[in-house]
Order: C-alpha cells, then structure tokens, then sequence
C-alpha cells in the first residue's frame, strides 16, 4: 500500500510514499498513525509536545491540555488556548476543578465567586 511505483532499491529497500516508512513501507512514518491508512497526526500546535502521535492517532499533549489532538484544556485547567491553572478555594469549592471555558469553580452552599473565596450575600464568616 505504502509503497511507490518504483518499487525498491539493490538492496530489497522499498521506496515509500510520504507517510509511510520501513523497509518495506509497513508502518507510518512520524507524523502519521493508523497504518495501513497513515493519516497525519494534526496535533494541535499550542497543546501537543510535537506532531508526532501513536499508532492510534494520540498526541502527546503538554501538561495543562487534553484531547486527542490536544485541542482542549485538561482537568483542572480552563480557557483554551491559554489553558490556566483552576484557582478554586479549597475552603469554597466542592471540588478542585473548574468549568473548562471561564474557570468557575463549582461554591459549596453560602459561598461565590469566580473561586468560590467569598461569602454570598446575607452570609459571613468565610472560610467557616
């Protein structure tokens, strides 16, 4: 599949189409996964380590992003393309993890905010 037209070289060294690679053209090369279809990776450029992917088609994502091209921001991380850190209040929060698109963290009863660090209105005495 893999394989050109002009077959292989002198020394039984197939030439390959670009996704392809190995003696015989029977893997992908580097940036490509699914052999014997060899897709291009399409790792995301800001979340992947490089474009480089398993032979599933995962990338290697940095540490703040998820996915399987690493196009989204992990758990505990909100805001793609920046991916920022969640800042819940451990007091506050019913959970460390916020909402993936504006960091708002999940307030236990009587507490709001964006980090969940204040009292709602009518209620005092925060963090207790």
């Amino acid at each position: 599949v893999g394989t050109l037209p002009e077959g292989c070289d002198s020394v039984g060294r197939c030439f390959c189409r670009p996704e392809f690679a190995g003696p015989r053209c029977e893997q992908c090369s580097p940036g490509h996964h699914s052999y014997p279809h060899c897709y291009a990776c399409s790792c995301d450029a800001r979340g992947a380590v490089d474009n480089n992917c398993s032979p599933a088609g995962q990338c290697r994502c940095h540490v703040n992003f998820a996915g399987h091209t690493c196009n989204q921001c992990a758990l505990g991380f909100y805001g793609y393309p920046s991916c920022t850190p969640c800042q819940c209040s451990r007091e506050g929060s019913l959970h460390s993890t916020c909402d993936q698109e504006t960091g708002q963290c999940s307030c236990r009863p009587k507490v709001t905010g964006l980090r969940c660090d204040s009292c709602v209105p009518g209620a005092y005495g925060f963090p207790h």
